[in-house]
């Protein structure tokens, strides 16, 4: 029998009200899930337990950075790369052993992450002080944050409280971390896969202001690109050849890679972005508009950079009895 106008309407607005109210859960638990990291998250957490944690990291991070200038920007990106990958617990740190295959040898991370002695440096201090209390995944959040200041960069408030992982995850690091030859399109499922706005992933590029990369990571860009400027490229290939010289390092911005500023932004506007990635950012998409303004308004690209870095620092973070603190940041119980 066919159904009344009214029963078809009925039915109809029954349907619509159970997908708005399966919207609304997933929307509740997305937001319980934030909710709970900021909660659990807080500025001084180890006031009590380790109240010199941040004297600690601090005064390695300074001396080590002095000891090596890239230093800094490794810092960074170790947290960068662990964030990415199951969210920030300290996966990246994770030594191979029999049960499982460890973060450093996937494909963005091998032959390139550093300042594992670094942050092995620091986790001793801190179990001199106090024994198995500051978690690993904290100390790359921590000695994130210093290195961009100690550079000249902005600095911001770390809540702290994560616990360090048990394993580590090859595969997703494989898939989630952003690969220097990735277009705007993958970049940006790159970074809301994780959490992150447009925005955020325009911002938290300008971390590349420091930092430096190996020959094979750009010269695809260099001989191939069409975006760049022709004696930027010409430039390069004098000393990155087309073959060899692999691990030849050039500065991620060619005049200031060890001063965090915004001429990474002013780079990308002449085309002098030094990854295939980074070009992306400003070449005809919605990301230019920002772009335009960070490389004129190096003050709003600080306060962005570090919304940014606050929000990619509480990634999906271990809490509670989740997870375990390391005594040892490469090695898991």
């Amino acid at each position: 029998m066919a159904l009344s106008y009214y029963s078809y309407y009925s039915m109809a607005s029954f349907k619509c009200f159970i997908a708005c109210i399966s919207v609304l859960i997933i929307l509740s638990l997305s937001s319980n899930v934030e909710a709970r990291s900021k909660e659990q998250l807080s500025i001084d957490y180890y006031y009590y337990t380790c109240p010199k944690v941040l004297d600690i990291v601090r005064d390695t991070v300074v001396e080590a950075i002095k000891n090596e200038t890239r230093t800094g920007a490794s810092l960074l990106r170790l947290h960068f790369h662990d964030c990415f990958v199951n969210g920030c617990d300290g996966s990246v740190l994770l030594d191979d052993n029999a049960t499982f295959t460890g973060e450093k040898n996937a494909f963005p991370n091998s032959n390139s992450l550093r300042a594992f002695d670094v942050v092995d440096v620091i986790k001793a201090r801190l179990e001199k002080a106090c024994p198995l209390i500051v978690s690993c995944a904290d100390i790359l959040a921590i000695a994130a944050r210093d290195s961009v200041y100690h550079l000249g960069g902005p600095t911001w408030d770390v809540r702290l409280g994560r616990r360090d992982s048990l394993t580590a995850n090859l595969t997703a690091a494989n898939v989630f971390i952003p690969a220097p030859s990735s277009n705007i399109t993958l970049l940006k499922s790159n970074f809301a896969d994780v959490g992150l706005s447009f925005k955020d992933l325009v911002s938290l590029s300008g971390a590349h202001t420091i930092g430096f990369a190996r020959c094979t990571t750009f010269r695809s860009r260099i001989y191939n690109d069409r975006d760049i400027s022709p004696p930027f490229a010409q430039k390069l290939r004098g000393e990155c050849p087309p073959v060899g010289n692999d691990d030849v390092l050039q500065g991620l911005d060619l005049k200031t890679p060890s001063h965090f500023d915004n001429l990474y932004y002013k780079n990308l506007l002449t085309k002098k972005g030094l990854l295939h990635s980074d070009q992306e950012i400003y070449n005809s998409n919605k990301a230019d508009p920002i772009v335009r303004k960070y490389s004129r308004d190096v003050s709003k690209f600080y306060r962005d950079f570090s919304k940014g870095m606050i929000k990619m620092s509480e990634i999906s973070p271990l809490l509670g009895n989740e997870g375990e603190i390391r005594q040892n940041c490469r090695v898991a119980r």
